[in-house]
């Protein structure tokens, strides 16, 4: 009789390829984003958007004209019509000027660092009347995050007093930002296909450096030396590089230390950079003899059941269906207080490693072809089995998207259908015909990290 359910066997991980060079976006997309965040801002009344970015929350600025500041804060305004403004910096000014998007550049010192000169420009409320800032304005604030009312703005305060001053008390300063990050229909939540190209390529450098560290990681490394296998190739990172072994494993999102690795830690590293993150954790062991006697039974307690929740989790992907229902496949498969399961169970994804998320309790946001996702579900158990992970990155797309997306790159398309071919036929994974696989990992989970060729499975043995 044949086996089901989840099991540990062999598994031979193919090769699936990497694309030479990163897909460039087409410069004239970005005055499309423009024009299309201008629809938004006239249907909910705004005469301004003021879009704020700093160094880790630069995400809605580089999606919407391709410049990301480095050290300092930039601030872009955005009127109903005419080349968008930029306020920046000493160090950010010129940089501003290799945007693909024309912008016209304000200088603004106060957003230089400590100490720099601060005396060649014109105080923030001169520069932001002139551009049209000013009594009984109607001016949406874009910033990193929503609440659940929108007088609340996360921006720096010395904007925001600066905005509501001009704005007066017949105006209006509002958090805007869900324009471009609402779970729904965000501008930066449904990607077109050369946004999603460029995402496919950025999860095969992530899962690239993930699998060569899994098969090169030996007991006697630092972690330093381990996190070098990832061999980061200087695209931005969506976060700090996390890897850690032993006791700090467990504490999580902590950067590499010079601890040497041992046989029996735990383990975890995470990897992401502007469109993709990859994650894997598990016990730098052969196999289970190795555990800890009360552990023995990793793999049967949490590895297995998990990998079973997310194998239907991604069973259940398609365009349309109601968010919720992931929600409820995991906390029906590890809703025991066990798994400590308590962030959402999946995310959106884009430049930035957390956009926002659908899936929640109830939910009944629709799945939305061109969504890019984040199969982020992670147990937190708090005991000797600490955790498993198998965060990879995919994308929804209908067939109007497909089409395009196997025209324009054909060899993407050949990555993604091997990549649904090794998940149906290996690991027993069948997806419906809207799922992009993007990582290199396709779901490949091996919790004894000495062993990476044995893995996780769903299919029948």
């Amino acid at each position: 009789m044949s086996e089901t359910g989840p099991r540990l066997v062999e598994l031979q991980l193919p090769d699936f390829g990497e694309p030479a060079t990163r897909p460039e976006l087409p410069v004239a997309g970005y005055p499309e984003r423009i024009e299309a965040l201008r629809a938004r801002m006239a249907r909910r009344g705004y005469d301004r958007l003021i879009v704020f970015a700093d160094r880790e929350h630069s995400a809605s600025m580089s999606f919407l004209t391709g410049f990301d500041p480095r050290f300092e804060e930039a601030i872009l305004i955005v009127g109903p019509d005419g080349d968008p403004a930029i306020l920046v910096g000493n160090e950010c000014f010129g940089m501003a000027g290799a945007a693909p998007l024309p912008l016209r550049r304000h200088l603004l010192q106060d957003l230089s660092l400590p100490g720099q000169p601060r005396d060649r420009s014109r105080p923030l409320a001169e520069i932001l009347a002139d551009e049209g800032v000013g009594r009984g304005g109607r001016i949406g604030v874009v910033g990193w995050k929503t609440y659940a009312s929108r007088a609340t703005i996360e921006v720096p305060s010395f904007v925001v007093d600066t905005l509501r001053e001009l704005a007066g008390p017949d105006g209006l300063v509002e958090n805007a930002t869900d324009l471009l990050i609402d779970p729904a229909d965000g501008l930066r939540v449904i990607n077109d296909v050369d946004q999603l190209a460029v995402f496919e390529w950025a999860a095969t450098q992530t899962s690239g450096g993930v699998r060569r560290l899994l098969e090169a990681l030996r007991p006697g490394m630092t972690e330093r030396e381990a996190v070098r296998l990832l061999d980061w190739n200087g695209t931005p990172l969506s976060c700090h590089l996390m890897l850690t072994a032993g006791p700090r494993a467990t504490l999580g999102l902590l950067s590499p230390s010079d601890r040497v690795i041992e046989r029996g830690d735990r383990f975890t590293v995470a990897f992401g950079i502007w469109g993709a993150l990859n994650c894997r954790a598990g016990f730098v062991v052969e196999d289970a003899a190795e555990l800890p006697a009360t552990i023995r039974d990793y793999v049967d307690r949490l590895v297995g059941p998990y990998f079973a929740a997310v194998a239907e989790w991604y069973g259940a992907l398609r365009v349309g269906a109601p968010a919720g229902v992931l929600h409820e496949i995991i906390a029906r498969r590890l809703g025991d207080p066990f798994f400590g399961i308590f962030l959402n169970p999946g995310h959106q994804i884009h430049l930035d490693e957390w956009v926002n998320s659908p899936i929640s309790p109830g939910s009944t946001i629709p799945l939305a072809s061109g969504m890019a996702f984040q199969v982020d579900v992670i147990p937190a158990t708090g005991t000797d089995y600490f955790t498993t992970n198998i965060e990879d990155g995919i994308a929804l797309a209908d067939a109007a998207l497909r089409e395009a997306f196997a025209a324009s790159y054909p060899d993407a398309w050949s990555r993604i259908q091997a990549r649904r071919a090794f998940m149906a036929d290996s690991l027993g994974i069948a997806l419906h015909e809207d799922v992009l696989p993007f990582s290199n990992l396709p779901s490949y989970l091996p919790p004894f990290l000495l062993r990476p060729d044995r893995a996780m499975t769903m299919a029948a043995g």
